[in-house]
């Protein structure tokens, strides 16, 4: 199964198809490639797959697909069956 999880862009580095950011997943950054989203911009959403940014999202819905992660328990520990506090 793939998952492309959205995440808020808070850095930029590098240029062309070096181009990295940092990315926000709710309190977890991680580093990603920006090479098939130059456009892409700090603040901006993204989807991510496998350490690539793949698309551009607007904020609500990215904030959306959050919020349905939150209701499926997405980031929850595995076996738990009450959501994190």
């Amino acid at each position: 199964m793939c998952l492309g999880v959205p995440g808020r862009v808070v850095e930029i580095h590098g240029e062309d198809l070096g181009r990295t950011a940092r990315v926000d997943f709710g309190g977890v950054e991680q580093v990603v490639s920006l090479a098939y989203v130059p456009e892409v911009q700090v603040g901006d959403y993204t989807i991510v797959h496998v350490g690539f940014a793949i698309t551009r999202l607007d904020e609500a819905a990215a904030l959306e697909t959050l919020d349905l992660f939150a209701e499926l328990g997405a980031g929850d520990e595995p076996g738990t069956t009450e959501p994190s506090p």
